[in-house]
């Protein structure tokens, strides 16, 4: 089969498309022939030689596919050969095919062309885990969500419509608001000219969110913990702000607030199992019924990779960008 590769860390130049050995299936798990893939900034970090793969996973990246069960190894049950899934990968999703454990597959929700559930795994997991498994979002409590035009976020908004909440977002331009307030935003926020922590407080009549879901990390600790309502929750899932930040630990105690960090990747396989069985149980009925949609900016062919990694770099794009497999 062929791969996406990198030979050397660096810039979008050093993904390669080569040949490599075909995959196998092991004990308990599937072997998928990709349609696609979906690019997510943990890519990017690991094409840079930030973010190594865990240990015995694929080397190549990508973290969610679609496609179809080609073969399936010893000790599964419920899938056969043929099936239309998506899953969530730890690796190697920019392939032709991959080996995915069967506890992390979902089968491809219906009025989703096979395609586009490339960018449902990763997604709707980090957000279902973060803000309704870890922070439990309620209806009628608000929701902030930084960066709410892109993948992450879209589906963010999405699902806290449909349980009754509240959502702020913030984004950097006019247009990407717009995305937003069409997904059912509520209190839009453009970062480069408006303070989110005012904002929020405003539209809130100063009660501040409920429930923060930030990526941005060091860069915006401080602002979150000032925007969080009293027995606030702040879910943190990225460092695009940086690493090291400075805590008040006084305005955190005055609002009975949590702080929680998490990542996706170097889970166990049963965490993993048990978020996309939990994400099975409660979103794929939303999907089914048409109630939350998956947000794909374009589609690029998968041996193009470099220039869908430009894409995402440049942050120009809404929802999710997409590798077509050949």
């Amino acid at each position: 089969m062929y791969a996406i590769t990198i030979p050397e860390p660096g810039g979008p130049e050093a993904l390669v498309w080569d040949e490599v050995p075909d995959p196998v299936p092991g004990e308990g798990e599937v072997l998928v022939e990709v349609t696609a893939g979906a690019v997510n900034r943990a890519d990017l970090l690991q094409r840079q030689g930030f973010y190594d793969p865990p240990p015995g996973v694929s080397p190549y990246p990508g973290l969610e596919c679609s496609g179809r069960i080609t073969a399936i190894g010893t000790g599964v049950s419920g899938w056969s050969v043929g099936d239309e899934v998506c899953a969530l990968l730890s690796g190697g999703g920019y392939a032709q095919k991959v080996t995915v454990p069967a506890g992390q597959l979902l089968p491809v929700p219906r009025g989703v062309d096979l395609r586009h559930a490339a960018a449902l795994p990763e997604v709707v997991c980090t957000v279902w885990s973060n803000v309704f498994m870890i922070a439990h979002l309620r209806p009628g409590e608000t929701l902030l969500v930084h960066g709410g035009s892109s993948g992450i976020g879209t589906m963010a908004i999405q699902l806290a419509k449909a349980v009754g909440a509240r959502v702020a977002v913030t984004a950097g331009t006019r247009e990407k608001l717009d995305h937003c307030a069409r997904l059912g935003a509520d209190i839009l926020v453009n970062y480069r000219e408006q303070d989110f922590v005012e904002e929020v407080r405003k539209a809130t009549d100063g009660a501040g969110a409920d429930v923060i879901l930030d990526n941005m990390g060091a860069k915006y600790l401080d602002r979150n913990v000032r925007t969080l309502a009293v027995n606030g929750r702040l879910a943190i899932i990225g460092m695009q702000g940086g690493v090291k930040g400075e805590l008040n630990i006084g305005a955190l105690l005055a609002k009975r607030a949590a702080i929680s960090a998490t990542s996706l990747r170097g889970r166990p396989l049963e965490e993993k199992a048990t978020i996309v069985a939990a994400v099975r149980e409660h979103v794929w009925p939303l999907l089914d019924a048409g109630h939350v949609r998956p947000v794909v900016d374009r589609e690029i062919p998968m041996p193009d990779a470099a220039a869908a990694h430009r894409v995402v770099e440049d942050s120009g794009h809404v929802g999710k960008v997409l590798l077509i497999a050949p």
